[in-house]
């Protein structure tokens, strides 16, 4: 990249860093691993922004590769691994449930459901993409989008109702 296109890329990055971050959330459920995930896709993108701008479609490059990202990720037991310094209390996790809010029974139901149909569920309602653009940025048919947005609205319906349950 040459030193005539950083300008553009910082104006590119301040524009849509905030929107990379909660498509990252909501596909990871986990604001840290979002941070990193953008910041790699952001890295990745710098070192083609040339190319990239040339497309014509930054957005899109930008989220196929956070995308992939994402589900690299998921496919590397390693990476799955979590550190504490103290065992969580698994009898309190139950109790948290009374006390979430709507928005965070859907956050918490869409971490139930598979990677990949989350990644269909995002980029289908939180990112307004259509089916057609879905397919493309996850390099599959749209069948397999429509197919997989079935099975991962089940799954959401199916995690909502557990909750609904587990409350009072």
């Amino acid at each position: 990249m040459g030193q005539d296109s950083e300008p553009e890329f910082r104006e590119w990055v301040t524009a849509r860093r905030s929107q990379l971050r909660r498509t990252a959330y909501l596909l990871c459920g986990d604001w840290h691993l979002a941070d990193d995930l953008v910041q790699e896709a952001l890295t990745r993108a710098f070192a083609v922004w040339g190319r990239v701008t040339r497309t014509g479609q930054p957005d899109a490059y930008v989220r196929k590769i956070l995308l992939n990202l994402y589900l690299d990720h998921r496919r590397r037991p390693a990476r799955r691994e979590s550190a504490w310094a103290e065992l969580p209390d698994v009898t309190a996790a139950g109790g948290d449930v009374e006390s979430l809010g709507e928005r965070e029974r859907v956050l918490a139901a869409l971490r139930r459901v598979a990677p990949g149909q989350r990644a269909v569920l995002v980029l289908r309602f939180w990112e307004d993409l259509s089916v057609e653009q879905s397919a493309q940025a996850l390099g599959v048919s749209t069948g397999n989008i429509k197919s997989q947005t079935s099975r991962g609205l089940e799954a959401l319906r199916g995690a909502l109702a557990t909750y609904q349950e587990e409350t009072p």
